[in-house]
């Protein structure tokens, strides 16, 4: 399972005052924008929507953390362009969040995706617990029953294939994609959201998310957790071996249940070392034929899933390949390129390097190649 996070910010919000859209508004030292994208660094994919006029500043502002896409006229046809964009790839699940909701947190999220395994659409949303009434020309004119009724939220998670199915056979305007999803008849869970998730919208409300900000700075709630990981494969007869994620000529191959890639395997387990959630072995039994010669990246994938789905973001990686052979040094930027993309993290946040036994043991006998990595997650 593959998790994006689409992030709109392609309308103008001039309710909310200032010389530019509110996206861009400093918040305590900050862009909202920049808030909002951060809020969502453990999700393996992000894509940001902007307004065609922000393109240019969304791509030195965001430019490889996120892939851009240009808004429509309606935040519906914004959010179909950025569904579009990932029809096809290896994304399953989405959530979609308001650019202007800085302040979602890692738990909220965490619950979106958690519903997601038993409906194809989940979203936030609270209780209304004031009365309700209607009224004209300053005066009340009727009340409502409040019973059954909730403020929505965002972020709002789909199954990615049959959300975009409801937008392209839905309204061309909506009040969000809760709305559209049960115009086409799909089930949305609703999960517990959060009061302090508020949507920037009026000149007062950046205030009142200061506010909320220095209350989290004065009661910090940071969890950092370690894992670390190891592996070993011998070799066998071959002609390449795959080491994080990129396949390099040898003579000899890596002898293993799935591909053998003994660097990606330590990383996923430093992962789930970290969640304390035992190893590979677990979660891909190698007595199950589905894994025989899978890819490792389908691993990766699944313990950097779980991590986000546990609230946590990947702060940062570290692998050592030990072996005396095929030399690793020209290929470690491919390395990190492809991991930082199967974890959805900057490459500035992944180490691949390699070392040698000094001809001592099993790799310096050049009988197979071991790997150690570390994880650390933070929510």
């Amino acid at each position: 399972m593959t998790i994006a996070a689409i992030i709109v910010a392609a309308g103008r919000g001039s309710r909310a005052g200032g010389a530019e859209p509110k996206q861009w508004q400093e918040l305590a030292g900050r862009p909202v924008l920049r808030r909002t994208l951060d809020a969502f660094a453990g999700i393996g994919r992000r894509v940001l929507v902007l307004h065609p006029d922000d393109m240019a500043r969304g791509i030195a502002e965001f430019g490889g953390e996120a892939v851009l896409v240009a808004g429509g006229a309606t935040r519906t046809a914004s959010v179909r362009a950025a569904l579009e964009l990932l029809e096809g790839s290896d994304v399953t699940r989405v959530l979609i969040h308001d650019g202007a909701r800085p302040l979602a947190s890692p738990a909220l999220i965490a619950r979106v995706l958690a519903a997601l395994a038993h409906a194809p659409g989940a979203a936030p949303a609270l209780p209304v617990t004031d009365a309700l009434w209607t009224g004209a020309a300053g005066r009340v004119t009727g009340t409502r029953e409040r019973d059954g009724l909730f403020r929505a939220q965002t972020p709002q998670g789909f199954d990615l294939a049959a959300i975009l199915a409801a937008h392209r056979s839905g309204p061309a305007e909506a009040a969000d994609d809760v709305a559209i999803a049960r115009a086409a008849g799909l089930d949305v869970a609703i999960v517990e959201g959060e009061e302090e998730n508020i949507k920037i919208t009026y000149p007062g409300d950046f205030a009142r998310a200061r506010a909320i900000l220095d209350s989290r700075r004065g009661a910090p709630k940071m969890d950092v957790r370690l894992g670390n990981g190891f592996d070993v494969h011998a070799f066998r007869e071959g002609d390449h071996v795959t080491l994080c994620g990129v396949k390099l000529p040898h003579g000899r191959a890596l002898l293993g249940h799935s591909d053998a890639d003994v660097g990606m395997h330590a990383l996923t387990d430093a992962i789930y070392g970290a969640l304390a959630e035992g190893d590979i072995g677990r979660h891909f039994p190698p007595s199950d034929p589905e894994w025989k010669g899978a890819a490792s990246a389908i691993f990766l994938g699944h313990a950097a899933g779980l991590a986000a789905a546990r609230g946590y973001a990947i702060a940062n990686v570290d692998v050592t390949l030990i072996c005396e052979r095929p030399k690793v040094g020209p290929h470690a930027a491919a390395m990190v390129a492809e991991l930082a993309r199967i974890l959805g993290i900057a490459p500035d946040r992944v180490s691949v390097k390699a070392t040698t036994s000094e001809r001592l043991g099993f790799t310096g006998r050049e009988e197979g190649i071991a790997a150690i990595a570390t994880a650390t997650l933070v929510a």
